[in-house]
C-alpha cells in the first residue's frame, strides 16, 4: 500500500539535508533508500555456469563477485565490466554449496565447501593464465575432515588465517591456514584433526521442554561483523544458537560425542518452540550489520526478526511453557511480555509533540481502513497492512486505546485470511490486547475464535464464555459458545473411538516392520497443518525420529544419468523400523546421543533454556524446496530484508514494519540467493538456473513489481503470495518422500560427480 509512505523520507530531502546536517551516514542511508528499492530492475545476467549456482558473495569492497556450482567450478566475476574472470576447477566431486573470500588477502585466497564433505583453499595467484579458460589450479589446502555436506563457510573480519565450516554433520571446524595444508579424511587416521569448536552431534531439540538428544545437521553459520566473538548457528531443529567463542571449549576431534556447549542465547519464535514438528529447520541465519539483529530463514516456514541483546528491554523472552499460557484464560494477565513494557513505548512520545496530532489522525484513518476490510469481508491483507503501519512504524506516537483497538482488528483480520500461522499471531495481539483491558470482549472474543481454528475447544470456550459474560445480549458470542460446546463434545468421542483405534492398531502392527505409510501418517499429523488445526492424537505418540533405514537400489551409473538430467532413474526399496528401548539405552551409554553419562546428572530434570523471541515476520514467499534459500539484510544499515522463494521470485520488505515494497521476478524456478553489495544499490540473485542476476534501481518508474529476462512481469502481487502461502501449508505431503529418499542419497552415494536431486533438494 504505497499511499501510506516510507519512514525514510524523500529522496531528495535527504540529499539537500546534507548542507545543513553533519551526517556521517548520509551514504549508508542512500544505498538502500525505498525509492531505489522500487526502481531494482534487472541489469544483467552473468553467464558461465552450467548448473544450479548454489552460492554468491561478495568481496569487502563489492569490485568482485564469488560464485559456486552444481558443476562444482568457482567462478571469480568483476563487478565493473559484469564479467568473467576466472573459472577454477575446484576437484569437488559434489555440488558447492558455500564460497567465500578470505578478508585482508588481497582478495587472492578464495574457499569453498561442497556436497562432498571437503573444504578446499585456493590461491587466485596461482593461476595459469588470466583469461577464463585458463584456469590451471591445484588447492593450496585440502580439508576432508568432515563426513556430510559441508553447507555454509564463514569469515572473520580482518582474519587471513582462519576459516570456519558448518557441516551436516553436526560439528563446526575451525580450519587454521597456518596449521597445515590438508588433513585426512574423517576417521582414517589416528591424529584426527583437532579443529571441531562445536561439537553439536547431540544437540538437536524436538522442542524447548525436551532435551538435545539428536545429531543437528548444520545448514547455516554466520560470524558478526561488529563483535567478532559472536557466532551464530542454525540446522535441523528449530533454534539458532548464539556462542561466544571466547567461552567455548578448546578444539577437539570427533572421536567421543559430548553434551553440546552452553550457549549464550537461543532464538526461536514462541509458536514454533513447544511442538516437535516433522521437516522444521532453519536453512540461513545472519546477523544485520550492526549485529544487533539477527535473521532466520525456516524450510516450509517465513522469515523471522529477532533482537541479540536483552538489554533496554528490546529482546523478549519467553520460557518453555509460555506458549501455553497465552492460551489460557486468566481474569487478569500478567507476567509474560510480548512486547516491550508499555511505559518504554509511551514514556519517548513526548519528544514528538510537534506532529503528534497529525501523526494520531493518520493512525485513526488507518485504523479505520482496516475496520472496513474486515467488516467488508476481502482485502484481509490492506488490512493487516495498515495495522502493522499503525503498531510497528508509530507504536511511540498512539495512544492506549488506538492500540488496543489496532491490535483487536488485525487479530479479527489474520483469523480471517488464513495464512501460514497467521492463528498464532492473532493470539499474540489478543493476548497483547487484553494486557490493556483484560475484560476486552473482542479480544476475548477472538482469542476464542483462534483457539477453535487450532483445535483447542476446551480452552476456546472458556473465552468465549467469558466474553459472553461481558456481553450477554450479543447473539454471536451465544452462537459461538454453542457450537464450541458440540464440538468439544464431538472432540471427547472422538478420543474415545481413536484410543480404542489405537489399541487394536497397535497390536496388529506387533512383531513386524514400521511401514512407508506409517511414517507417512504419523508425518503428516505433526505437520504444519496440525499446527493451524485440530490437534492429532498422535502428535504425542512415542515413535519420533528414532528410526532406522534399511534400503537397497537397482540404480547404477548409467542408470542414474539417462536423458533427461535432472530425473534420478531407478527403483528403491525402504525399510524402516522403530528402534527398541534397549537400543536407546546402549547408545547413550555409549556417548553417541543424550545427556551426560554421569549417574548424577542423569537423575537431575533438565532445565529448558529461555529463548529469546520474534520481533517480526516477514511473509509471502515460499520456501520448502531448497535449503540453502537465504534470508539477508540489504544495505549498510539493514534497514529492509529479502528472501528467495521456490516460485522464482525474490521478496524485498520493510525491516521495521514487515512490509512488502518489492517482489521480483529472478529465476525461471527458485532463487536461492540473494546478496547486497556492500556499498552500491546493487543486489545479485542466483538459484535452480545457470546464470546470475544483477538488479540495480534502472526501471523508469517505482513500482512493487518488476519482471526480469525470466519471465513476465507479474501484476497480481497478492494472488502469488496466497499461492505460495498454499504450497507452505500443504508442502509435507510432497516433501517427506524426498526427504527419505535425500537421506537414502548420503547414505549410498560417496562418489560421483553431480547428484541429479541436488538442485531439487539442495
Amino acid at each position: 500500500m504505497d499511499s501510506y509512505g516510507f519512514p525514510d523520507g524523500n529522496i531528495c530531502n535527504l540529499l539537500g539535508s546534507r548542507y545543513f546536517h553533519a551526517r556521517h551516514d548520509i551514504n549508508h542511508s542512500l544505498q538502500m533508500h525505498s525509492s531505489l528499492i522500487r526502481r531494482l530492475s534487472q541489469e544483467n545476467e552473468l553467464e558461465g555456469h552450467q548448473g544450479c549456482v548454489n552460492t554468491i558473495a561478495w568481496n569487502s569492497t563489492g569490485s568482485l563477485l564469488i560464485s559456486g556450482s552444481d558443476d562444482t567450478r568457482m567462478n571469480i566475476w568483476s563487478n565493473n565490466g559484469r564479467k568473467l574472470l576466472h573459472s577454477i576447477d575446484t576437484g569437488h566431486s559434489a555440488n558447492i554449496f558455500c564460497t567465500k573470500f578470505i578478508p585482508e588477502t588481497s582478495d587472492e585466497l578464495v574457499v569453498c565447501g561442497a556436497g562432498d564433505a571437503e573444504v578446499r583453499l585456493f590461491n587466485l595467484s596461482r593461476l595459469s593464465g588470466r583469461g577464463p579458460d585458463d584456469n590451471a589450479i591445484a588447492p593450496s589446502a585440502v580439508y576432508q575432515c568432515h563426513t556430510r555436506r559441508v553447507k555454509k563457510l564463514a569469515v572473520e573480519v580482518g582474519n587471513p588465517n582462519v576459516v570456519w565450516s558448518a557441516s551436516e554433520d553436526g560439528t563446526l571446524r575451525q580450519h587454521d591456514f597456518r596449521e597445515g595444508a590438508s588433513c585426512p579424511p574423517a576417521g582414517s587416521s589416528p591424529q584426527e584433526c583437532r579443529n571441531v569448536l562445536l561439537d553439536l552431534r547431540c544437540g538437536a531439540k524436538r522442542s524447548l521442554a525436551d532435551p538435545p538428544r539428536q545429531t543437528l545437521a548444520l545448514k547455516s553459520c554466520d560470524i558478526s561483523a561488529s563483535r567478532p566473538h559472536l557466532l551464530l548457528v542454525g540446522g535441523s531443529d528449530a533454534f539458532a544458537r548464539l556462542y561466544d567463542r571466547r567461552m567455548l571449549p578448546p578444539l577437539t576431534s570427533c572421536r567421543k560425542r559430548i553434551p553440546p556447549p552452553p550457549c549464550v542465547n537461543y532464538f526461536c519464535p514462541m509458536h514454533l518452540s513447544e511442538r516437535g514438528r516433522s521437516g522444521l529447520h532453519l536453512t540461513h541465519v545472519t546477523f544485520s550489520p550492526s549485529g544487533d539483529e539477527v535473521l532466520l530463514s525456516y524450510s516450509g516456514e517465513h522469515v523471522y526478526l529477532m533482537n541479540v541483546n536483552q538489554a533496554g528491554g528490546g529482546a523478549m523472552r519467553y520460557a518453555s511453557g509460555d506458549a501455553s499460557k497465552l492460551m489460557t484464560f486468566n481474569p487478569i494477565l500478567n507476567g509474560l511480555e510480548l512486547q516491550p513494557p508499555l511505559s518504554v513505548v509511551y514514556k519517548s512520545s513526548l519528544r514528538f509533540k510537534s506532529n503528534v496530532t497529525s501523526v494520531l489522525e493518520k493512525c485513526r484513518k488507518l485504523v479505520q481502513i482496516a475496520e472496513k476490510c474486515l467488516e467488508g469481508g476481502s482485502n484481509y491483507y490492506d488490512g493487516i497492512e495498515a495495522c502493522n503501519e499503525v503498531l510497528d512504524q508509530h507504536c511511540h506516537d498512539i495512544g492506549l486505546a488506538i492500540r488496543h483497538d489496532c491490535l483487536c482488528t488485525r487479530a479479527g483480520l489474520l483469523l480471517k485470511r488464513k495464512w501460514k500461522n497467521d492463528v498464532h499471531m492473532a493470539i499474540r495481539d489478543c493476548y497483547n490486547a487484553r494486557r490493556i483491558d483484560s475484560s476486552s470482549f473482542r479480544a476475548l472474543y477472538y482469542m476464542s475464535e483462534a483457539l477453535s481454528q487450532l483445535g483447542n475447544y476446551k480452552e476456546a470456550l472458556e473465552f468465549a464464555v467469558a466474553a459472553q459474560s461481558v456481553a450477554p445480549s450479543n447473539t454471536e458470542i451465544a452462537e459461538l459458545v454453542e457450537n464450541l460446546q458440540k464440538n468439544l463434545a464431538a472432540a471427547e468421542t472422538g478420543k474415545t473411538n481413536k484410543a480404542n483405534d489405537g489399541l487394536l492398531r497397535s497390536e496388529s502392527r506387533s512383531g513386524r516392520a514400521l511401514s512407508l505409510s506409517d511414517i507417512l501418517y504419523r508425518s503428516e499429523a505433526n505437520s504444519d497443518a496440525s499446527q493451524d488445526g485440530p490437534t492429532s492424537e498422535r502428535e504425542d505418540s512415542d515413535y519420533d525420529e528414532e528410526l532406522e533405514l534399511d534400503f537397497e537400489t537397482s540404480i547404477s551409473g548409467d542408470e542414474g544419468r539417462d536423458v533427461e538430467p535432472n530425473t534420478l532413474h531407478g527403483s528403491l526399496n525402504l525399510r524402516i523400523h522403530r528402534r527398541g528401548d534397549s537400543t536407546r539405552e546402549t547408545s547413550y551409554a555409549n556417548g553417541s546421543c543424550g545427556s551426560p553419562s554421569s549417574s548424577q546428572n542423569d537423575r537431575m530434570p533438565y532445565q529448558p533454556e529461555t529463548v529469546i523471541d520474534m520481533k517480526q515476520r516477514f511473509v509471502g514467499h515460499c520456501n520448502v524446496g531448497t535449503d540453502i534459500k537465504q534470508a539477508s539484510f540489504l544495505g549498510q544499515r539493514g534497514e529492509y530484508v529479502a528472501s528467495g522463494s521456490d516460485d522464482g521470485r525474490w521478496f524485498i520488505w520493510e525491516k521495521q514494519t514487515g512490509r512488502l515494497i518489492k517482489m521480483l521476478l529472478g529465476d525461471e524456478a527458485v532463487v536461492n540467493c540473494v546478496q547486497c553489495h556492500p556499498f552500491d544499490c546493487v543486489v545479485a540473485t542466483s538459484g535452480i538456473d545457470n546464470t546470475i542476476k544483477i538488479w540495480t534501481p534502472t526501471a523508469s518508474v517505482p513500482s512493487i513489481v518488476a519482471g526480469g529476462s525470466a519471465g513476465p512481469e507479474t501484476s497480481n502481487v497478492l494472488e502469488a503470495m496466497e499461492s505460495n502461502q498454499r504450497r507452505l501449508s500443504h508442502n509435507r505431503e510432497v516433501i517427506l518422500p524426498f526427504e527419505l529418499l535425500e537421506r537414502f542419497r548420503m547414505h549410498e552415494f560417496t562418489e560421483g560427480t553431480l547428484h541429479p536431486l541436488e538442485c531439487a533438494q539442495s
